[in-house]
């Protein structure tokens, strides 16, 4: 059987699962990283919230660092580091740091939002000042802290001078793409629960991509929903972990990473159904002839260079296979 050779990826926003304390939360956001390290996924990023109980990935650094310690070859990163919140050369030290300790195993996803609500954001701010506007100014200033020494200013990072982490433009509208394409830096669009403008946003940076000294050519990831099981029932089943966990955004509500449920009628209505729903439009779902068929699909319209995916699924062994299933289609298996 042919590959669909495409490299795969995980990301982890470190949900607690409902029962689950915040350090078990953690141990489980490890294993999945030893699990998928062992089935071959070139990368594990973790992402950035705030304010978020149900998630303990509000200190992605430390979150990396601890991945690292427990992996022996997976690349380990940021999905991404809300850049609103920090000072670039903070950034630099710590990542220089973690890639000094860890040579040729970390990637920085950047952001430009802050991952979370207003309120939230102004307390995490550095400045009074609406940091969301000077993000090309600080991919800029990180490139130059991770680049050679004759390219620095005044201020340096150490360690993180000469380190040259890849950086990677994170987005989840078409605002992204432009800045990406300019800066000639992979491109990673947010599908797993923006899908609306990706097709737009694809376009833009392959078509505005100028090369640069760290890419020839675009990089275009993209990171969307996985739920594989072994029949196409019992991924449906699943997937109701996934559209509790969407209804949670909808509503704004603070509900664990729950057990899936036999049916969703009557707990949300018709009109939070449909806003769920679009926010997880771009999902992998099914067996595994299923899942090729979508995953093929997908390729043949959109020819992406990588794909991350993310599985909101509340068993983690059953977790562990729907990424086993992934990298299987993949590997032609």
């Amino acid at each position: 059987m042919s590959t669909i050779q495409i490299p795969v990826s995980v990301l982890n926003l470190a949900p607690i699962r409902k029962g689950q304390q915040a350090k078990e939360a953690i141990d489980s956001m490890v294993d999945l990283a030893q699990a998928t390290e062992e089935m071959g996924y070139k990368r594990y990023w973790i992402a950035e919230h705030h304010n978020t109980p149900t998630l303990v990935s509000s200190a992605t650094a430390i979150l990396i660092k601890h991945t690292l310690e427990h992996t022996k070859s997976i690349r380990v990163g940021s999905g991404g580091i809300m850049l609103p919140n920090h000072s670039p050369l903070v950034v630099a030290e710590q990542f220089g740091t973690m890639a000094t300790i860890y040579p040729d195993r970390l990637d920085l996803g950047l952001g430009r939002a802050p991952g979370t609500d207003m309120m939230t954001a102004n307390a995490l701010r550095r400045s009074k000042n609406d940091s969301v506007f000077t993000f090309p100014d600080d991919v800029n200033a990180l490139l130059t802290y991770f680049g050679p020494e004759d390219v620095q200013d005044y201020v340096k990072a150490y360690p993180g001078v000469d380190t040259n982490i890849p950086i990677y433009i994170l987005g989840s509208s078409t605002d992204s793409a432009y800045l990406a394409a300019k800066l000639g830096l992979p491109y990673v669009f947010a599908s797993h629960f923006a899908p609306r403008y990706m097709e737009e946003a694809i376009s833009i940076y392959r078509n505005r991509f100028e090369p640069s000294e760290y890419l020839d050519s675009p990089y275009m990831m993209v990171c969307l929903n996985v739920i594989a099981a072994e029949s196409n029932e019992e991924a449906e089943r699943e997937r109701t972990t996934m559209q509790q966990f969407f209804l949670n955004v909808v509503r704004n509500t603070r509900m664990p990473l729950m057990p899936p449920v036999e049916s969703m009628d009557g707990i949300w209505t018709p009109s939070e159904k449909e806003i769920a729903t679009s926010m997880s439009s771009v999902t992998l779902l099914g067996d595994k002839d299923s899942v090729r068929k979508q995953l093929t699909s997908f390729q043949d319209k959109y020819a992406v260079d990588e794909l991350m995916a993310v599985s909101y699924i509340y068993d983690p062994n059953k977790q562990k296979r729907s990424y086993e299933i992934l990298k299987e289609v993949v590997d032609g298996c």
